[in-house]
């Protein structure tokens, strides 16, 4: 195994773009000697410019000494030909996401380093053992994916192809510790973690958007107030383009053979042909003036109340509310003629939960209760309900301040089903043995921001009231994308941490 604590440890880094930049830096801040080439005249030291004035900015910050920055600096050598990574323990590509241009590369590499040098990739899509398949050494390919910007980004995919020898992962889960990222194992597949578990967020809030269940707005408000999301799955789309989400989106679903948890949404190939696609283009879902989202304003709550309140026997937590507000309850087994009826149901919808209990439709309203009632309400109508019952749960429940949300019926509502789709795609990951339950959840907090990762998502509603929104909804749309997954199923049934391993 490679000794990657050794002081006189050298890398090459093959392309000197974004990504090679920031994996250049962080290399040579953590003391390894680093041989940077670019076929592309003058980019290696436009690279090393651009890294300097990054230091410089941390020395201005107090974050570096100005020593520590020089030598830093001094440890990048730009060169001019890939003969010039003979000398080195490890090379990390970051060219154009090509297959076959990787593959020359690394058949290039292979001419003039030593038998033990790591050739890793820093691949965010392609196959690792599609890409070690050209290589005379397949055992020492690996993939090696950092997230940019690489400095502030402290997470770095370890990715072992079907051929790839354990010692070399073992290896550059070491570097990766040197210079302070956290690194995390996977087997290769499509996505690896970070990218294969990011397909339940925003594509599921595109089907909701699709349905006509609520406006990309009030969906990016439930998800970031009521499931504590730093940014809304609209806004994600936003800053990252959505010609280039929607690309991932579409080689997911194909690349998993049409997985129906992975399907994509035609309302986002419009918008892309359209040209929003986000900051960049100054619209996309949101529209932007000198860089800044202009916000779209909320609908102000109603003035009016309801007589009275009947709410399920199930919901107490949500009866309680609603006496906390001032409504008069009505403590009848059955309704009264002029009561609003609350339900709280999980994974159905406010149809089915009417009707399950015999109530009036028109005059029962439902209210998330998965995620409580302190930072944001969801009330979700159903096809009869009143306007006028509808405006009094509405006036009620805002009426502390706290913001609604009204959304039309889906079984799960919003925040429901999108965050169960998220730990049912993150159990299958686990599942598939992809990676250990414990670098998934770790890599998506550090690689997505979610505030948990999917499992531990799934624990702290609980696994089987995942599961029973799941079931709701594939029972409801008959759509093989809500199956839940054998590893949340087993886990809900035996009553344990869906961080349990086999």
């Amino acid at each position: 195994m490679l000794d990657v604590s050794r002081n006189d440890l050298t890398a090459g880094v093959a392309g000197s773009g974004t990504m090679g930049r920031g994996i250049v830096q962080v290399l040579a801040q953590a003391g390894v000697q680093v041989r940077v080439y670019d076929a592309k005249p003058g980019a290696g030291q436009a690279a090393k410019d651009a890294i300097a004035k990054a230091l410089a900015g941390q020395v201005q910050k107090g974050r570096v000494q100005q020593a520590d920055a020089d030598a830093s600096l001094a440890r990048i050598e730009i060169v001019d030909s890939l003969a010039a990574f003979a000398p080195c323990h490890l090379v990390v590509e970051a060219v154009l996401e090509q297959l076959e241009v990787k593959r020359a590369l690394w058949q290039a590499v292979e001419k003039v380093v030593s038998e033990s040098c790591i050739l890793a990739s820093n691949t965010s899509s392609l196959s690792v053992t599609a890409m070690a398949a050209g290589c005379a050494k397949p055992g020492r390919v690996v993939g090696y994916h950092f997230f940019n910007p690489v400095p502030v980004m402290k997470v770095v995919e370890v990715v072992d192809g079907v051929l790839t020898e354990p010692w070399v992962g073992d290896a550059l889960m070491q570097l990766a510790k040197r210079f302070g990222h956290t690194p995390v194992r996977c087997n290769d597949t499509p996505g690896f973690i970070v990218n294969h578990a990011g397909r339940g967020f925003v594509p599921e809030s595109l089907r909701v958007l699709s349905e006509g269940i609520a406006d990309f707005a009030t969906i990016d408000r439930i998800l970031v107030d009521a499931a504590s999301f730093r940014i809304g799955p609209f806004g994600l789309m936003d800053l990252v383009g959505l010609d280039v989400g929607h690309a991932v989106m579409k080689s997911m679903y194909e690349q998993y053979f049409d997985e129906p948890k992975y399907k994509p949404f035609q309302i986002a190939e419009t918008r892309v042909a359209a040209g929003l696609l986000g900051r960049k283009t100054g619209r996309g879902w949101y529209t932007y003036k000198d860089g800044a989202m202009l916000a779209v304003p909320e609908p102000a709550a109603p003035a009016s109340r309801p007589d009275s309140v009947w709410v399920a026997p199930d919901a107490d937590a949500l009866k309680e509310l609603a006496s906390t507000l001032g409504a008069r309850i009505d403590a009848g087994t059955k309704p009264a003629a002029e009561s609003l009826c609350l339900v709280a149901p999980i994974g159905h919808d406010a149809t089915t939960t009417a009707l399950a209990l015999g109530l009036d439709p028109a005059r029962t309203v439902a209210v998330d209760p998965l995620f409580g009632f302190s930072k944001r309400r969801t009330l979700m109508c159903n096809p009869l309900t009143s306007a006028a019952m509808r405006d009094a749960a509405h006036g009620l429940l805002a009426s502390d301040g706290v913001p609604v949300s009204v959304i039309k019926d889906s079984p799960g509502f919003v925040a429901q089903r999108v965050v169960a789709h998220i730990v049912n795609v993150g159990c299958d990951i686990a599942q598939q043995r992809v990676a250990s339950p414990e670098d998934l959840d770790r890599a998506v907090m550090l690689g997505l921001g979610y505030p948990k990762g999917p499992l531990g998502m799934g624990d702290a509603i609980g696994a089987a009231k995942v599961l029973a929104v799941l079931e709701a909804m594939h029972d409801f749309y008959q759509d093989p994308r809500y199956r839940a997954s054998p590893w949340l199923r087993r886990r809900a049934m035996l009553g344990v941490s869906l961080l349990t391993p086999e």
